[in-house]
């Protein structure tokens, strides 16, 4: 493995374990996470060997659980880091930044972690790789089968949008679709995953799939000049995403990459169909209800999530937000972003941008603050929660005449 990682650790009761994949502790069945050798990184790396690394996620690798000959590479990560002058400006924010994950290689954030997925499945020796998913991981897991050469199975609900569906079969994997919701076919791919020996990237390998998502707060960071933002706002479906850019922040600081302590406020998003780790934090318990998951948000709709305490505790420690958003606010969040920087994110960004504009009409924010907001995954992906928000296109002859009259009747100049 990796020459910085030390063991597994579980994140209860803190009991270690040679890396293998191993996914929960045996005595009491908490999660387990990577432990690294921060000592031997901090001499090891600086800002100036991670600058000149390659424009791709593995420019952090000493901070990953990988071993550079099992790296399957299509590419991800070092993406945008948007300065959203034109929303800033109709919010009130003067310092307002825009993560833009859907120019990642499927077109989603999720490419982060499959990358970490895909190469320790090579590294322990797996021939199959496979995943439950609401989506963007089908995607992700099918392309980063194909290029590494490797046997696929994908489990996905059967209502899922149909530019994920297509999206996933274009690589051609082993492609099934559950009757339920995604908390029955994940169970059903424990299940499987209990009796096959295949490396199912969000169960079995949990662990390194996890740590990919690290990658996205390290850029935050490098790409505002070795410094943490004011807030961040993420969107939620497991809950693992808001965790790991908080740990990020915390290593980045932990082996003096960052001068100053990071004081992140971390906003939590989901939609208001699907929001169990939102209606923890409002309701200030520290159980997360399991909820049966509606509305269009679905690349966000897990009703039972394995990180939600996790998320949940990230929040309250860093006196973060925590916000439901409608189907309608989710849509409108779609279009803002799209007219205003030329942006079309997919819904789980309609939920992050319609907990931007509540937060800040509600005066949540100092206007001079810095703010990311985190958009994970592309439009395309979703075009039938906005279809019929659109305005509709008229026909005109192919005269000056009726472009003239039907530009005094309908068009804005």
């Amino acid at each position: 493995m990796a020459s910085f990682v030390q063991n597994l650790r579980c994140r209860e009761c803190g009991k270690e374990y040679p890396i293998e994949p191993k996914y929960v502790c045996e005595f009491c069945f908490g999660p387990l996470e990577i432990i690294y050798d921060y000592e031997a990184i901090k001499k090891n790396t600086s800002r100036e060997k991670i600058m000149a690394g390659p424009p791709t996620l593995w420019r952090y690798l000493p901070l990953l659980p990988i071993e550079k000959k099992d790296i399957v590479e299509l590419h991800a990560g070092y993406t945008p880091l948007v300065k959203a002058e034109n929303l800033g400006r109709k919010l009130g924010l003067k310092k307002l930044w825009i993560k833009n994950d859907s120019v990642n290689p499927t077109g989603s954030f999720k490419d982060r972690v499959v990358s970490m997925a895909a190469a320790a499945a090579k590294q322990f020796g797996y021939d199959t790789i496979g995943c439950a998913s609401t989506g963007n991981l089908a995607n992700s897991t099918a392309a980063f089968a194909a290029k590494g050469n490797l046997k696929c199975f994908i489990f996905i609900p059967e209502d899922l949008e149909q530019g994920k569906i297509i999206g996933t079969a274009i690589y051609n994997p082993n492609l099934i679709k559950v009757r339920g919701n995604y908390d029955d076919v994940n169970r059903l791919c424990s299940e499987i995953g209990n009796k096959y020996d295949w490396a199912f990237v969000n169960i079995s390998l949990r662990p390194y799939y996890g740590e990919g998502s690290k990658t996205f707060g390290f850029e935050i960071a490098e790409q505002l000049g070795w410094h943490t933002p004011d807030h961040v706002i993420v969107p939620a479906a497991g809950g693992s995403l808001i965790a790991k850019i908080h740990k990020a922040f915390q290593e980045f600081y932990k082996i003096g990459l960052l001068e100053e302590e990071p004081h992140c406020r971390l906003t939590i998003a989901q939609g208001a169909g699907c929001a169990p780790i939102v209606n923890a934090i409002k309701e200030k318990t520290d159980f997360i209800k399991p909820v049966k998951p509606t509305g269009i948000a679905k690349s966000l709709a897990i009703g039972n999530p394995a990180d939600g305490f996790y998320a949940k505790e990230v929040v309250e420690k860093t006196n973060g937000f925590a916000e439901a958003i409608s189907d309608e606010e989710i849509v409108a969040g779609i279009k803002l972003l799209a007219e205003t920087e030329g942006i079309f994110t997919e819904t789980a960004g309609g939920v992050t941008i319609g907990a931007l504009k509540r937060l800040a009409e509600a005066g949540k924010f100092d206007p001079e603050a810095t703010i990311v907001v985190a958009i994970t995954g592309h439009g395309l992906k979703t075009q039938e929660a906005v279809a019929d928000a659109l305005t509709l296109i008229p026909t005109i002859n192919p005269t000056l005449d009726d472009f003239e009259k039907e530009m005094m009747r309908n068009f804005k100049l």
